[in-house]
């Protein structure tokens, strides 16, 4: 059973079929191998989606959709701009600071992704940026919308495993932080040895006033999102509905750049965004199940304990498998289908839970920008027209220093259980 699993999934994804296909058919496989009814199917992916939770899921892809069409994300990158342009390599750490911003409000790596490139890339290039660089700075810092909360995959991790939302919420604070501060050091690096431009923009009060005037409502909704959260005011989905609901009257009220025609369009875009992460999530729901049904999770968990109980050495296969993991299955179905195996392996061996979950989730967002299934990577070609080829090869360094990152979390938990013990989740 177990060979047919790995010869059907390894076959359709490599014919090219969408992962949450991959899943599918690898499952359907399976149940009929074991001579099981088909029905199942329906009904396990069902489970898979039917959760109060994971409703935050399509209100963080509605809300980022309409930070992006309302002009609050225009806003944030002037305000970006303003604090850091001046700086070697100007708009590159415009570019890292305004998705720090932004993955504040929408928790999604693809979101901001396409709104950087969009907006930024061509004109990063106009200033004299090399296109592979523009492209790389933005796909390796939308990658920060993950970590710093709220994120998507931080909800379903906590769907998953039973860990608290809230907690991996505080746990990405420092790192996020850590991420984007070293990214825009790696960019001042690269600003310095390429000649790269730094923005002439005066720094004085007024313009940090104006600016901050502008962007100071989007910058609420940050503040208002964790701050409802970490204090206990409201859960994650329903600070998902407060955040549609900031955004939807910061572009309609506020900025008011939001039309019913664009608000019709917003609607169909995170539909169909939201269908595709939840069709991936239920096919990860019944494919975990086959998995567990044949006990192939009970044997890895054996194999890595087999190996050594020393928790360093645990971690440091997790991460080589999960990078490597990384690279053909996408996020959430990852999680779904790893975290409670590895979980367990995690506790056994005596490592916390919630600094486990929370190492699991950096390593998915690391799978962002590996190929061949770099998601945040196909977004920034997609958006600017260059190569694949071509940012893969700019994006090296930037990979190489999220990994950096994930190996002195793994290693340091207080840097993830500082905040979270901060505010009593631990």
């Amino acid at each position: 059973m177990t060979v047919l699993l790995a010869s059907v999934f390894v076959l359709t994804l490599a014919i090219g079929f969408p992962v949450a296909i991959c899943l599918g058919l690898t499952s359907l496989a399976g149940l009929w191998a074991k001579g099981m009814m088909l029905t199942v199917m329906a009904q396990r992916i069902f489970t898979g989606i039917d959760s109060f939770p994971l409703m935050a899921v399509p209100f963080f892809v509605l809300a980022g959709e309409l930070m992006n069409r309302g002009g609050t994300t225009r806003r944030l990158i002037d305000f970006a701009n303003v604090l850091v342009g001046r700086i070697p390599g100007g708009l590159a750490h415009t570019n890292i600071v305004a998705s720090m911003f932004f993955g504040g409000i929408s928790g999604s790596a693809v979101a901001d992704a396409a709104a950087m490139g969009t907006i930024l890339v061509p004109g990063m290039v106009n200033k004299g940026f090399e296109p592979g660089f523009s492209a790389a700075v933005t796909a390796a810092s939308s990658t920060v919308g993950p970590i710093i909360p709220p994120s998507i995959f931080m909800v379903i991790m906590g769907v998953t495993t039973g860990l608290s939302i809230g907690s991996l919420f505080a746990a990405g604070i420092v790192p996020g932080l850590l991420l984007g501060f070293s990214m825009m050091a790696l960019s001042y690096f690269m600003a310095i040895k390429y000649h790269y431009p730094r923005e002439v923009i005066p720094f004085n009060l007024k313009t940090i006033g104006k600016a901050a005037l502008s962007a100071g409502p989007a910058l609420l909704a940050p503040v208002i999102i964790l701050g409802g959260i970490l204090g206990g005011v409201f859960t994650a989905t329903e600070a998902a509905a407060v955040a549609v609901l900031y955004a939807f009257l910061l572009g309609t009220l506020v900025y008011k750049e939001l039309s019913l025609r664009d608000i019709a369009d917003i609607f169909v875009q995170s539909g169909t965004t939201t269908a595709v992460l939840l069709l991936i999530i239920g096919m990860a729901n019944i494919f975990s199940w086959v998995l567990t049904a044949e006990q192939i999770p009970t044997r890895i968990a054996h194999g890595l304990l087999a190996i050594t109980n020393n928790p360093y050495i645990i971690l440091l296969l997790m991460n080589m498998f999960l990078l490597f993991i990384g690279m053909f299955l996408e996020g959430g179905a990852a999680i779904i289908i790893l975290a409670p195996t590895l979980l367990a392996v995690a506790t056994t061996v005596g490592i916390s839970p919630l600094h486990f979950g929370f190492v699991m989730v950096l390593n998915i967002v690391v799978g962002l920008l590996t190929p061949p299934l770099g998601v945040c990577l196909f977004v920034v070609a997609g958006v600017t027209g260059l190569e694949f080829s071509t940012i893969i090869r700019s994006v090296l360094p930037f990979l190489a220093l999220e990994i950096g990152v994930l190996l002195l979390v793994t290693y340091f938990p207080d840097l993830i259980l500082f905040i979270p013990r901060l505010l009593g989740y631990i």
